[in-house]
């Protein structure tokens, strides 16, 4: 089991070598209103930065891209159980919205964790398992080693296994597909 998410940012001097600019432990982001999920923001950009420019500091508003923003996060996701958020509900929408602007906008009303941004997003499991559920009422099992390319897709994650599932991803802004467009 992976018990620490590090991180190693690279980047260039003036006279053009490579340098690491940031090497270390990342601490997992937490919100009450989703009880023991970690969310490790690996990186992060808002637009088309040059390569080995921009500092050491990831853009992560708002949490996901717009187009040609990317990215990449880890997420830990517990097994299911019947604890929901404890808490004032507009305490708990505040507090996901300080740590993770736009998050909320994406889910649906009245559908458990169902959401769809405008990104294309790329993600390999690394432990645990995971079902992703489609709008359609499918269900796939992913394990270890299971990539899966969202692009646009109303979907779910779900862990009802006994056990924690970490999760890679990349999300790369998109135009919004036509469903989705206001």
């Amino acid at each position: 089991m992976i018990d620490a998410i590090s991180r190693l940012v690279t980047g260039c001097r003036p006279d053009g070598s490579s340098v690491v600019e940031a090497s270390g432990p990342l601490a997992p982001l937490t919100v009450g209103a989703l009880p023991g999920v970690e969310f490790y923001r690996i990186w992060g950009r808002n637009e088309d930065a040059p390569l080995g420019d921009g500092g050491t500091e990831a853009a992560f508003a708002p949490y996901f891209p717009e187009v040609d923003g990317m990215r990449f996060v880890i997420l830990r996701w517990p097994p299911e159980s019947d604890r929901g958020p404890e808490g004032d509900p507009g305490a708990l929408a505040a507090e996901v919205e300080e740590v993770f602007p736009g998050l909320l906008g994406c889910l649906t009303p009245d559908d458990k964790g169902h959401h769809a941004t405008s990104t294309v997003d790329m993600s390999v499991l690394l432990e645990g398992e995971l079902w992703l559920q489609l709008e359609d009422g499918s269900e796939t099992r992913l394990t270890p080693g299971s990539c899966v390319v969202l692009r646009g897709n109303r979907h779910a994650w779900s862990n009802r296994s006994g056990e924690p599932a970490l999760m890679a991803s990349v999300f790369v802004g998109a135009k919004a597909p036509a469903h989705q467009a206001a």
